[in-house]
Protein backbone atom coordinates (compact mmCIF):
# COMPACT_ATOMS: atom_id res chain seq x y z
CA UNK A 1 0.00 0.00 0.00
CA UNK A 2 1.40 3.39 -1.02
CA UNK A 3 1.42 5.88 1.83
CA UNK A 4 0.94 9.58 1.31
CA UNK A 5 4.09 11.56 2.13
CA UNK A 6 3.94 13.72 5.26
CA UNK A 7 2.45 17.12 4.58
CA UNK A 8 4.65 20.20 4.67
CA UNK A 9 3.46 23.36 6.47
CA UNK A 10 2.77 24.91 3.07
CA UNK A 11 0.80 21.89 1.88
CA UNK A 12 -1.33 21.95 5.02
CA UNK A 13 -1.93 25.67 4.71
CA UNK A 14 -3.11 25.31 1.10
CA UNK A 15 -5.45 22.48 2.07
CA UNK A 16 -7.09 24.76 4.61
CA UNK A 17 -7.09 28.13 2.85
CA UNK A 18 -7.79 27.09 -0.75
CA UNK A 19 -10.87 24.93 -0.30
CA UNK A 20 -13.26 27.13 -2.25
CA UNK A 21 -16.15 29.56 -1.75
CA UNK A 22 -17.74 29.12 1.65
CA UNK A 23 -15.26 26.46 2.74
CA UNK A 24 -11.87 28.16 2.86
CA UNK A 25 -10.71 28.70 6.42
CA UNK A 26 -8.37 31.19 8.05
CA UNK A 27 -5.01 29.84 9.14
CA UNK A 28 -4.03 29.90 12.78
CA UNK A 29 -1.07 32.18 13.43
CA UNK A 30 1.26 29.24 14.04
CA UNK A 31 0.19 27.54 10.78
CA UNK A 32 0.62 30.73 8.78
CA UNK A 33 4.03 31.46 10.33
CA UNK A 34 5.33 28.00 9.42
CA UNK A 35 4.15 28.41 5.82
CA UNK A 36 5.64 31.89 5.39
CA UNK A 37 8.89 30.84 7.03
CA UNK A 38 9.22 28.03 4.48
CA UNK A 39 8.55 30.47 1.62
CA UNK A 40 11.07 33.05 2.85
CA UNK A 41 13.72 30.43 3.60
CA UNK A 42 13.53 29.05 0.06
CA UNK A 43 12.20 25.71 1.25
CA UNK A 44 8.86 25.95 -0.53
CA UNK A 45 7.82 24.98 -4.02
CA UNK A 46 7.19 28.32 -5.74
CA UNK A 47 4.02 27.13 -7.45
CA UNK A 48 2.60 26.12 -4.09
CA UNK A 49 3.72 29.43 -2.61
CA UNK A 50 1.80 31.29 -5.33
CA UNK A 51 -1.29 29.12 -4.76
CA UNK A 52 -1.28 29.94 -1.07
CA UNK A 53 -0.79 33.68 -1.58
CA UNK A 54 -3.60 33.83 -4.14
CA UNK A 55 -5.89 31.73 -1.96
CA UNK A 56 -5.33 34.06 0.97
CA UNK A 57 -6.02 37.05 -1.25
CA UNK A 58 -9.24 35.54 -2.60
CA UNK A 59 -10.70 34.86 0.83
CA UNK A 60 -9.06 38.04 2.27
CA UNK A 61 -6.18 37.70 4.68
CA UNK A 62 -7.05 37.49 8.37
CA UNK A 63 -5.37 39.52 11.11
CA UNK A 64 -3.51 36.42 12.28
CA UNK A 65 -2.27 35.66 8.77
CA UNK A 66 -1.03 39.22 8.33
CA UNK A 67 0.64 39.13 11.73
CA UNK A 68 2.30 35.78 11.02
CA UNK A 69 3.69 36.97 7.68
CA UNK A 70 5.02 40.15 9.24
CA UNK A 71 6.67 38.26 12.08
CA UNK A 72 8.24 35.73 9.74
CA UNK A 73 9.72 38.60 7.75
CA UNK A 74 10.89 40.60 10.78
CA UNK A 75 12.58 37.51 12.17
CA UNK A 76 14.73 37.45 9.03
CA UNK A 77 15.75 41.11 9.13
CA UNK A 78 18.49 42.49 11.34
CA UNK A 79 17.18 45.65 13.01
CA UNK A 80 19.64 48.47 13.74
CA UNK A 81 19.14 51.20 16.34
CA UNK A 82 20.34 54.69 15.46
CA UNK A 83 21.88 57.24 17.79
CA UNK A 84 19.03 59.68 17.15
CA UNK A 85 16.06 60.09 19.52
CA UNK A 86 13.38 60.19 16.80
CA UNK A 87 13.36 58.63 13.34
CA UNK A 88 10.55 59.11 10.83
CA UNK A 89 10.02 56.05 8.63
CA UNK A 90 8.47 56.96 5.27
CA UNK A 91 6.69 53.89 3.90
CA UNK A 92 5.48 54.56 0.36
CA UNK A 93 4.13 51.77 -1.90
CA UNK A 94 6.98 49.61 -3.19
CA UNK A 95 5.29 49.29 -6.60
CA UNK A 96 5.55 53.05 -7.06
CA UNK A 97 3.34 55.66 -8.71
CA UNK A 98 1.83 55.27 -12.16
CA UNK A 99 -0.35 58.34 -12.64
CA UNK A 100 1.88 61.14 -11.39
CA UNK A 101 5.40 62.16 -10.45
CA UNK A 102 5.91 61.18 -6.79
CA UNK A 103 7.49 63.76 -4.50
CA UNK A 104 8.02 61.23 -1.72
CA UNK A 105 11.69 60.59 -2.65
CA UNK A 106 12.42 64.21 -1.61
CA UNK A 107 10.43 64.15 1.61
CA UNK A 108 13.19 62.66 3.82
CA UNK A 109 15.51 65.56 2.95
CA UNK A 110 12.79 68.06 3.90
CA UNK A 111 12.25 66.32 7.24
CA UNK A 112 15.99 66.18 7.86
CA UNK A 113 16.18 69.91 7.19
CA UNK A 114 13.42 70.35 9.76
CA UNK A 115 15.62 68.65 12.34
CA UNK A 116 14.13 65.16 12.23
CA UNK A 117 16.13 62.26 10.76
CA UNK A 118 14.20 60.20 8.21
CA UNK A 119 14.46 56.95 6.28
CA UNK A 120 12.78 55.87 3.06
CA UNK A 121 12.94 52.33 1.69
CA UNK A 122 11.78 50.32 -1.29
CA UNK A 123 13.04 48.51 -4.38
CA UNK A 124 13.61 49.26 -8.04
CA UNK A 125 10.39 47.95 -9.59
CA UNK A 126 7.61 45.48 -8.91
CA UNK A 127 4.08 44.76 -10.10
CA UNK A 128 1.26 45.15 -10.32
CA UNK A 129 1.88 48.85 -10.90
CA UNK A 130 5.53 48.97 -12.02
CA UNK A 131 5.40 52.67 -11.21
CA UNK A 132 8.00 55.33 -10.47
CA UNK A 133 9.79 54.41 -7.26
CA UNK A 134 12.09 56.21 -4.82
CA UNK A 135 14.82 53.79 -5.91
CA UNK A 136 14.58 54.96 -9.53
CA UNK A 137 14.46 58.68 -8.68
CA UNK A 138 17.31 58.57 -6.18
CA UNK A 139 19.43 56.50 -8.56
CA UNK A 140 18.83 59.15 -11.24
CA UNK A 141 20.01 61.72 -8.69
CA UNK A 142 23.26 59.86 -8.15
CA UNK A 143 22.42 58.51 -4.72
CA UNK A 144 23.86 55.06 -4.03
CA UNK A 145 20.67 53.02 -3.61
CA UNK A 146 22.54 49.83 -2.75
CA UNK A 147 24.42 51.10 0.28
CA UNK A 148 24.81 48.81 3.26
CA UNK A 149 22.56 49.35 6.24
CA UNK A 150 25.57 50.47 8.29
CA UNK A 151 26.41 53.14 5.70
CA UNK A 152 22.82 54.38 5.70
CA UNK A 153 22.99 54.58 9.50
CA UNK A 154 26.09 56.77 9.18
CA UNK A 155 24.28 59.08 6.76
CA UNK A 156 21.26 59.48 8.99
CA UNK A 157 23.40 60.13 12.07
CA UNK A 158 25.42 62.74 10.16
CA UNK A 159 23.82 66.13 11.04
CA UNK A 160 24.67 67.55 7.61
CA UNK A 161 22.65 64.78 5.89
CA UNK A 162 20.07 63.35 8.29
CA UNK A 163 18.34 60.96 5.92
CA UNK A 164 18.89 57.86 3.84
CA UNK A 165 17.44 55.21 1.56
CA UNK A 166 17.75 51.46 2.13
CA UNK A 167 16.84 48.93 -0.52
CA UNK A 168 14.98 45.68 0.05
CA UNK A 169 17.70 43.84 -1.87
CA UNK A 170 20.12 44.85 0.90
CA UNK A 171 18.06 44.58 4.08
CA UNK A 172 15.75 41.67 3.17
CA UNK A 173 17.24 39.34 0.54
CA UNK A 174 14.78 36.62 1.63
CA UNK A 175 11.85 38.70 0.40
CA UNK A 176 13.68 40.27 -2.52
CA UNK A 177 14.38 36.81 -3.96
CA UNK A 178 10.62 36.38 -4.39
CA UNK A 179 10.32 39.26 -6.90
CA UNK A 180 10.14 37.01 -9.99
CA UNK A 181 7.37 34.96 -8.39
CA UNK A 182 5.42 38.01 -7.28
CA UNK A 183 5.63 39.58 -10.72
CA UNK A 184 4.34 36.40 -12.35
CA UNK A 185 1.35 36.44 -9.99
CA UNK A 186 0.26 39.78 -11.51
CA UNK A 187 -2.08 40.77 -8.67
CA UNK A 188 -1.28 42.17 -5.24
CA UNK A 189 -0.56 39.71 -2.48
CA UNK A 190 0.01 39.76 1.24
CA UNK A 191 3.68 40.73 0.91
CA UNK A 192 2.64 43.95 -0.85
CA UNK A 193 0.99 45.01 2.40
CA UNK A 194 3.63 43.68 4.77
CA UNK A 195 6.86 44.88 3.17
CA UNK A 196 6.20 48.57 3.87
CA UNK A 197 6.48 47.88 7.61
CA UNK A 198 9.85 46.13 7.52
CA UNK A 199 12.44 48.89 7.39
CA UNK A 200 15.53 47.71 9.30
CA UNK A 201 16.15 50.98 11.19
CA UNK A 202 14.78 52.28 14.49
CA UNK A 203 15.33 55.49 16.44
CA UNK A 204 16.97 55.28 19.86
CA UNK A 205 13.83 56.42 21.68
CA UNK A 206 11.08 56.58 19.08
CA UNK A 207 10.31 55.58 15.49
CA UNK A 208 7.32 57.16 13.78
CA UNK A 209 5.71 55.41 10.81
CA UNK A 210 4.33 57.66 8.07
CA UNK A 211 2.45 55.59 5.50
CA UNK A 212 -0.54 55.74 3.19
CA UNK A 213 -3.51 53.73 1.95
CA UNK A 214 -6.33 53.75 -0.60
CA UNK A 215 -8.92 51.15 0.44
CA UNK A 216 -10.85 51.89 3.59
CA UNK A 217 -10.14 48.63 5.42
CA UNK A 218 -6.38 49.19 5.42
CA UNK A 219 -6.04 51.70 8.30
CA UNK A 220 -7.05 48.99 10.76
CA UNK A 221 -4.65 46.54 9.12
CA UNK A 222 -1.74 48.98 9.26
CA UNK A 223 -2.63 49.99 12.80
CA UNK A 224 -2.27 46.39 13.96
CA UNK A 225 0.89 45.70 11.98
CA UNK A 226 2.63 48.97 12.85
CA UNK A 227 2.24 48.28 16.56
CA UNK A 228 3.44 44.73 16.11
CA UNK A 229 6.53 46.00 14.25
CA UNK A 230 7.27 48.30 17.18
CA UNK A 231 6.54 51.70 15.68
CA UNK A 232 6.08 54.09 18.60
CA UNK A 233 3.54 56.21 16.73
CA UNK A 234 2.04 56.32 13.27
CA UNK A 235 0.21 58.44 10.72
CA UNK A 236 -1.78 56.46 8.15
CA UNK A 237 -3.12 58.85 5.52
CA UNK A 238 -5.35 58.38 2.54
CA UNK A 239 -2.76 59.38 -0.02
CA UNK A 240 -2.54 59.70 -3.78
CA UNK A 241 -2.05 56.19 -5.22
CA UNK A 242 -1.76 54.87 -1.68
CA UNK A 243 1.27 57.04 -0.99
CA UNK A 244 2.12 59.17 2.03
CA UNK A 245 1.13 62.50 0.45
CA UNK A 246 -2.63 63.22 0.24
CA UNK A 247 -4.51 64.92 -2.55
CA UNK A 248 -3.84 68.65 -2.75
CA UNK A 249 -7.49 69.32 -3.60
CA UNK A 250 -9.39 67.83 -0.67
CA UNK A 251 -9.01 67.24 3.02
CA UNK A 252 -6.82 64.36 4.04
CA UNK A 253 -8.27 61.57 6.13
CA UNK A 254 -5.53 60.73 8.61
CA UNK A 255 -5.60 57.85 11.09
CA UNK A 256 -2.99 58.03 13.82
CA UNK A 257 -1.87 56.79 17.21
CA UNK A 258 0.42 58.74 19.52
CA UNK A 259 2.00 55.86 21.43
CA UNK A 260 1.70 52.09 21.60
CA UNK A 261 -0.98 52.17 24.30
CA UNK A 262 -3.07 54.92 22.65
CA UNK A 263 -6.14 54.12 20.53
CA UNK A 264 -6.26 54.73 16.80
CA UNK A 265 -7.83 58.12 16.12
CA UNK A 266 -9.05 59.78 12.93
CA UNK A 267 -8.82 63.42 11.90
CA UNK A 268 -9.51 65.40 8.73
CA UNK A 269 -6.72 67.71 7.61
CA UNK A 270 -7.86 70.17 4.90
CA UNK A 271 -4.96 71.44 2.76
CA UNK A 272 -6.49 74.93 2.83
CA UNK A 273 -5.81 75.07 6.58
CA UNK A 274 -2.10 75.22 5.79
CA UNK A 275 -2.40 77.57 2.83
CA UNK A 276 -2.53 74.99 0.04
CA UNK A 277 -5.00 75.77 -2.76
CA UNK A 278 -4.37 73.73 -5.90
CA UNK A 279 -6.37 72.86 -9.01
CA UNK A 280 -4.63 69.46 -9.31
CA UNK A 281 -4.46 66.66 -6.79
CA UNK A 282 -0.76 65.90 -7.35
CA UNK A 283 2.11 66.42 -9.77
CA UNK A 284 0.49 64.86 -12.82
CA UNK A 285 1.79 63.98 -16.25
CA UNK A 286 -0.01 63.28 -19.52
CA UNK A 287 0.92 60.91 -22.35
CA UNK A 288 4.50 60.54 -21.14
CA UNK A 289 6.32 57.26 -20.77
CA UNK A 290 10.00 58.07 -21.25
CA UNK A 291 12.51 59.14 -18.60
CA UNK A 292 9.87 59.52 -15.88
CA UNK A 293 12.39 59.13 -13.01
CA UNK A 294 14.48 61.93 -14.55
CA UNK A 295 11.40 64.10 -14.96
CA UNK A 296 10.43 63.39 -11.36
CA UNK A 297 13.92 64.38 -10.27
CA UNK A 298 13.82 67.64 -12.23
CA UNK A 299 10.41 68.50 -10.78
CA UNK A 300 11.52 67.65 -7.25
CA UNK A 301 14.56 69.88 -7.59
CA UNK A 302 12.36 72.86 -8.46
CA UNK A 303 10.45 72.30 -5.23
CA UNK A 304 13.63 71.89 -3.19
CA UNK A 305 14.77 75.20 -4.68
CA UNK A 306 11.67 76.86 -3.24
CA UNK A 307 9.68 77.23 -6.48
CA UNK A 308 5.96 77.27 -5.70
CA UNK A 309 3.64 74.74 -7.33
CA UNK A 310 2.10 71.31 -6.82
CA UNK A 311 5.50 69.71 -6.12
CA UNK A 312 6.34 72.28 -3.46
CA UNK A 313 2.89 71.97 -1.86
CA UNK A 314 3.14 68.17 -1.90
CA UNK A 315 6.33 68.31 0.14
CA UNK A 316 4.86 70.84 2.55
CA UNK A 317 1.72 68.73 3.05
CA UNK A 318 3.57 65.45 3.51
CA UNK A 319 6.16 66.94 5.86
CA UNK A 320 3.55 68.81 7.90
CA UNK A 321 1.57 65.64 8.59
CA UNK A 322 4.69 63.67 9.51
CA UNK A 323 6.02 66.41 11.80
CA UNK A 324 2.67 66.78 13.53
CA UNK A 325 2.01 63.05 13.76
CA UNK A 326 5.43 62.39 15.28
CA UNK A 327 4.67 65.15 17.82
CA UNK A 328 7.64 67.19 16.69
CA UNK A 329 5.24 70.02 15.78
CA UNK A 330 2.33 70.86 18.03
CA UNK A 331 -0.01 71.52 15.10
CA UNK A 332 -0.08 70.71 11.41
CA UNK A 333 0.05 74.45 10.72
CA UNK A 334 3.33 74.69 12.65
CA UNK A 335 4.64 71.69 10.73
CA UNK A 336 3.77 73.33 7.41
CA UNK A 337 5.50 76.55 8.45
CA UNK A 338 8.66 74.66 9.38
CA UNK A 339 8.59 72.72 6.08
CA UNK A 340 8.31 75.95 4.08
CA UNK A 341 11.25 77.40 5.99
CA UNK A 342 13.32 74.34 5.13
CA UNK A 343 12.44 74.64 1.43
CA UNK A 344 12.71 78.43 1.10
CA UNK A 345 16.02 78.65 2.98
CA UNK A 346 17.73 76.01 0.85
CA UNK A 347 18.22 73.71 3.84
CA UNK A 348 16.19 70.91 2.25
CA UNK A 349 18.18 71.12 -0.98
CA UNK A 350 21.42 71.09 1.00
CA UNK A 351 20.33 67.94 2.83
CA UNK A 352 19.39 66.27 -0.45
CA UNK A 353 22.69 67.17 -2.12
CA UNK A 354 24.67 66.02 0.91
CA UNK A 355 23.31 62.49 0.40
CA UNK A 356 24.37 62.62 -3.25
CA UNK A 357 27.92 63.56 -2.40
CA UNK A 358 28.71 60.72 0.04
Amino acid sequence: MIKNPPQSPLHSAIQKAATGPGYSKDLAREEAYAAFAAILDGEADLTQAAVLLIALRMKRESDDENAAALQALLDRIELSSLDVPLLIDIADPYDGHGRGLPMTPFLPAVLAACGIPAIIHGLESIGPKYGITAHQVLMAAGVNVFESVSKVVEKIQNPSIGWGYVDQKIYSPALHHLLPLRNKMIKRNLFTTIEKLCSPLRGALKTHLHTGYVHRNYPDVYNQLARQAGFSSATIVRGVEGGVIPSLQKEAVCHYYENLSAPLKTVSLPPTDIGIEQTVRAVLFEHETDNLPQKTLATGWTALNGERGPAYDSLVYGAAIALWGSQHSETIEAGAERAREALDSGQAMAAFKAAQET
